[in-house]
């Protein structure tokens, strides 16, 4: 039986693994705002260096998820965690008692809101492993890697999860399922809590400049991660930092998905890698000076960007703010 799909935040991420599920032979539909005419009309092209190139048409293309036709087996978020997001309201007019919820976002502790409000479905939280650029609208360049993580919440693997790995499998690239989803959110904020925010703050610079100016300062971010990660009951692996690092030098230059938000002037997750973070340690005393410090330049780089819009464009939404005693 075809699995029905819906992806809510049709951007680079959601638009990529879109196109991969319809090529395993799910039925997609998407949600995409911005590029909504260009795809109702044409579709997306992705341009993948590792999966070739190819076009991906959705079942349907809509501008809300209230607008799907149909009872989706899977619908998927795929958006930026933002403060000024309302990722339920996304999402819940169109899941049903059967559709299983799934997340591909960044970010730690960002579960629980998920759960309170979808308490009878399946909550499948996920994680992408990806270098990956919307380029133009409607066109997605797909650099290196794509492996995805799934799991259940509170913790566990369904049979509706063994399924979704095996469409992502079947499309081309490696998807696990994991009991441990929510340490894993931890392993990838080791990588993210460094460069996402320092690719911001040192003007643009790619990862391997930052590495080789910087790499005492950026070890001590991940060092604080994983010392936190452990306070909150997710010890990761000794190794872990030197893998990070060694697997930095070794990657093709790329911009950092919160480096392309600032560029554009979009809202960055700086919450949701890094406020989160800070305000774990607080509520398990565990110290993070550096993590302190990078969290408190990205939020004054927030107000420039806010003081910017506000004088330049009038429609603009401040959005909401939240202090480390939040």
């Amino acid at each position: 039986m075809t699995s029905k799909v819906l992806i809510v935040g049709a951007g680079a991420i959601g638009g990529f693994y879109a196109a991969l599920l319809a090529k395993a032979g799910a039925e997609v539909s998407v949600v995409c705002r911005s590029d909504y005419e260009h795809v109702k009309q044409q579709g997306f092209i992705i341009d993948s260096r590792i999966l070739g190139a190819w076009a991906f048409t959705p079942s349907q293309v809509l501008n809300n998820a209230a607008d799907y036709k149909g009872t989706a087996d899977y619908i998927f978020l795929c958006s930026k965690v933002i403060p000024s997001a309302d990722r339920v309201a996304l999402i819940r007019p169109a899941v049903s008692a059967d559709t299983a919820v799934v997340f591909i976002q960044n970010g730690v502790e960002i579960e629980q809101e998920m759960l309170a409000a979808f308490p009878d479905n399946e909550i499948i939280s996920g994680l992408a492993f990806i270098c990956c650029n919307r380029v133009k609208p409607g066109e997605i360049l797909h650099l290196a890697y794509g492996r995805l993580a799934l799991g259940n919440l509170p913790g566990a693997v369904s049979n509706k999860t063994l399924q979704l790995c095996e469409l992502f499998k079947q499309s081309g690239i490696d998807c696990a399922a994991t009991e441990n989803i929510v340490t894993d959110r931890w392993k990838k904020c080791v990588w993210n809590a460094s460069f996402n925010p320092l690719s911001v703050l040192s003007g643009g610079l790619p990862t391997l400049d930052i590495l080789q100016s910087q790499e005492a300062f950026v070890r001590s971010i991940m060092q604080e991660i994983c010392n936190i990660a452990e306070a909150c009951g997710h010890r990761l692996s000794n190794h872990i930092v030197n893998a990070n690092i060694e697997n930095t030098y070794a990657m093709l230059p790329y911009k950092t998905s919160m480096l392309l938000d600032y560029e554009n002037g979009h809202p960055m997750e700086t919450e949701a890698i890094l406020g989160n973070a800070v305000r774990a340690a607080k509520r398990s005393g565990i110290e993070c000076p550096h993590l302190e410090s990078v969290y408190a330049l990205m939020k004054l780089r927030e107000l420039q960007l806010a003081e910017f819009h506000k004088k330049y464009n009038p429609l603009y939404k401040e959005p909401v703010s939240q202090r480390p005693d939040d």
